[in-house]
């Protein structure tokens, strides 16, 4: 399992209490373990810390807000996910305000790329 410096955990933590109204909405729904798929909440991953990851799928899920826009974010969560890439976890970014518009379609596209990465992960 992939995990980071007693920093990153600690500012895991802290994130943890901290969610953007996307991401809770969208931890409400990912806590039920949307087709057998457990997830996790604010995970350590190096240096970075994770919106949502599923260990058993190497799968991350990055709610992307406004704030991600920039040239200097995109910059940086390119950084991000060749990092993720190396350690073999695949990134999957929704923008925060197709959660707000809708969390079912999102839960439904979400299940889609979970079981289409279970069943690639199985064909190995």
């Amino acid at each position: 399992m992939i995990t980071g410096p007693r920093e990153t955990i600690k500012r895991a933590r802290q994130l943890r209490s901290e969610m953007s109204v996307p991401e809770r909405l969208l931890w409400q729904h990912l806590r039920e373990r949307p087709g057998g798929f457990k997830f996790r909440r604010q995970h350590p991953a190096g240096i970075y810390v994770l919106d949502f990851y599923c260990a058993r799928l190497r799968l991350a899920v990055e709610v992307d807000g406004w704030a991600h826009d920039s040239v200097k974010t995109i910059a940086r969560d390119r950084q991000r996910s060749a990092f993720l890439r190396s350690q073999g976890i695949a990134t999957t970014r929704i923008p925060a305000k197709a959660v707000l518009d809708s969390v079912e379609a999102v839960m439904v596209r979400l299940t889609d790329i979970c079981e289409a990465r279970a069943d690639g992960l199985l064909s190995r």
